[in-house]
């Protein structure tokens, strides 16, 4: 019985240390899922701001070429008549064709709006340089000159171009470290909660474990002691009659005895009793 209870004693430390354990490796995980998902949240806020950016540079890069596409434009006007882009003829709406078809006017044109009233909308703040006057012919003669401002938008748009270009690649590829890194997480995170519910169940089976040997510990305490009690008693019962051995032992031989005297005073008596009766038959 107490090999029982000290088998049972150990059985209970380890499962205890079972769930000492697993509760470390439940709160590990725990944490770790939760660092997980507050570092996916920082990764797509990143990922938003860096493509607000990104759109807010391709904004202003596609604005500053269509401001220097008009300039350029502007001055081709002015210096190359044959290669100069006239303003597309305004649409008019079916409304204001029958208006005019009947001997009516248009509406007069809205003004452009956006940057330098160019009708370029973007989120630079410096203008495109003005058109060179027309009323000066010095412009005219100067056609080197004209050549080499020219070139020189086309130089600013070829390097606004390459600009582009980088932030294209750059996007790209925050984008694809962005959907790996979301990848990534989502599959760690899947594996990290698939190990906390077997965890959590080994937890909840060690747990009713423990309860069963407990329950069943208590149970062969209380058979220990009822087992402990049954042999004080008998050790008593055994002290009383080894204490009392002697005596009785003497006790024993004396009603011996008087057993045998009793058996001889019997006997000797029944024969007294014969004789007297054959006595009284004779008279």
């Amino acid at each position: 019985m107490k090999q029982t209870i000290s088998d049972l004693a150990k059985a209970i430390e380890d499962a205890e240390e079972r769930i000492a354990t697993l509760k470390e490796e439940i709160a590990a995980l725990t944490k770790g899922i939760a660092d997980l998902d507050n570092q996916v949240k920082e990764a797509t806020e990143t990922r938003q701001e860096e493509n607000a950016q990104f759109t807010d540079n391709m904004a202003n890069n596609n604005a500053a070429k269509e401001l220097i596409g008009i300039a350029k434009n502007r001055m081709n006007k002015f210096y190359n008549p044959k290669i100069y882009k006239a303003a597309p003829k305004r649409e008019l709406s079916e409304e204001d064709r029958i208006a005019v078809n009947m001997g009516g006017t248009a509406p007069p044109t809205p003004a452009p709006g956006g940057i330098a009233g160019t009708g370029v909308t973007g989120a630079l703040v410096q203008e495109a340089p003005p058109p060179p006057p027309e009323a000066v012919g010095a412009y005219k003669k100067k056609g080197e000159e004209s050549t080499g401002v020219i070139a020189m938008m086309d130089m600013l748009i070829a390097e606004i171009d390459k600009e582009i270009q980088e932030f294209e690649t750059d996007e790209k590829n925050a984008q694809e470290e962005y959907e790996t890194f979301m990848k990534d997480s989502g599959d760690k995170r899947a594996l990290d909660s698939a190990s906390l519910a077997d965890k959590e169940g080994a937890k909840a089976n060690t747990e009713g474990e423990l309860d069963h040997l407990n329950g069943e510990k208590r149970g062969k305490e209380g058979e220990s002691m009822a087992k402990a009690e049954e042999i004080a008693a008998l050790h008593q019962e055994c002290d009383w009659l080894i204490s009392n051995f002697e005596a009785r032992a003497a006790a024993r031989t004396g009603e011996i005895d008087s057993l045998k005297k009793a058996k001889a005073v019997l006997s000797g008596a029944d024969f007294s009793l014969l004789q007297t009766v054959h006595v009284h038959r004779r008279a």
